[in-house]
């Protein structure tokens, strides 16, 4: 809903009481600060008390206040420009700590991803990308140092990984051509969502390709063309986004994947660290 939401309180705005009006008018103007105020401190604004508050996100449609707030916040992160997010993150964070509200504000994010993650997807998704004929990995802009993460220590478990380079439409989509049934696309997105990703999974999916798509919400873009759905919390930490809880979830996925392949994973292990240690690759010396 949250896409309609702003309309939809424009909509409905006729039919509100005299109260419902104060808070609808304060929202659709203010709705980058209103995403962060308590019921309480919403009405002490307007002028209505906290239960007229909690009424109208009733009216909205929502089960409560934190439901109608999850929503504007959703299209805050995917409205606002780069410099109006750090106005809004810098109102949160105010004169505090920085350091401390931003780790404690990333634990919460691991924490709430942890206790909502779809474990059943999780599971089926290890399952298809240990048995798949090829594995596709692909992330824009900011997801693409998560996409480079995973595709890492992929490679060094599989010999059958590629990582899709997005650096222009035509060339992500000359990487993507060959992708069909039995293949496997790994595809990373949190806002502001890129239209090239969007694009890529859609395509993967029309080839028969099945995807895993890691993001923040069911109702991101990528959503819909997933057949595994792993969520991870990732709100706005200033000009771009948290992205702890997607990094656990990946971290989670390398150990998970690593364990079904243990007995290769051994063997190549072996093998890469007499070709490290014959190139001198790694520092061993020791004070």
């Amino acid at each position: 809903m949250n896409a309609d939401l702003l309309k939809t309180i424009e909509d409905k705005m006729s039919g509100f009481s005299k109260g419902q009006k104060l808070i609808a008018d304060y929202v659709l103007r203010h709705y980058d600060k209103a995403a962060y105020l308590t019921a309480s401190k919403l009405g002490a604004i307007v002028g209505v008390s906290e239960s007229t508050v909690v009424r109208f996100a009733n009216e909205m449609g929502y089960t409560g206040y934190p439901e109608f707030q999850h929503s504007l916040r959703e299209i805050i992160r995917n409205r606002l420009t780069s410099f109006q997010r750090i106005e809004v993150t810098n109102n949160l964070i105010g004169d505090g700590n920085v350091l401390d509200k931003v780790l404690l504000s990333d634990a919460e994010k691991i924490r709430r991803t942890m206790e909502e993650i779809d474990h059943a997807s999780f599971e089926e998704a290890i399952d298809r990308i240990v048995t798949a004929k090829k594995i596709y990995i692909i992330g824009v802009r900011s997801s693409s140092s998560l996409a480079g993460f995973l595709n890492f220590n992929f490679r060094m478990i599989f010999d059958n990984v590629r990582f899709v380079q997005t650096t222009s439409g035509s060339e992500m989509f000359e990487q993507l051509m060959r992708i069909g049934e039995g293949d496997v696309m790994i595809a990373i997105s949190f806002p502001r969502y890129s239209k090239r990703i969007i694009n890529a999974v859609e395509y993967a999916r029309t080839k028969g390709a099945d995807v895993v798509a890691l993001t923040d919400s069911h109702s991101s873009p990528i959503a819909a063309f997933a057949d595994q759905l792993l969520i991870a919390q990732s709100d706005m930490a200033s000009f771009v986004d948290s992205l702890v809880a997607p990094l656990s979830i990946i971290n989670a996925m390398i150990v998970a994947v690593s364990r079904k392949k243990q007995d290769e994973l051994t063997e190549r292990l072996r093998a890469l660290e007499e070709v490290w240690d014959k190139y001198d690759v790694y520092d061993k010396k020791r004070d």
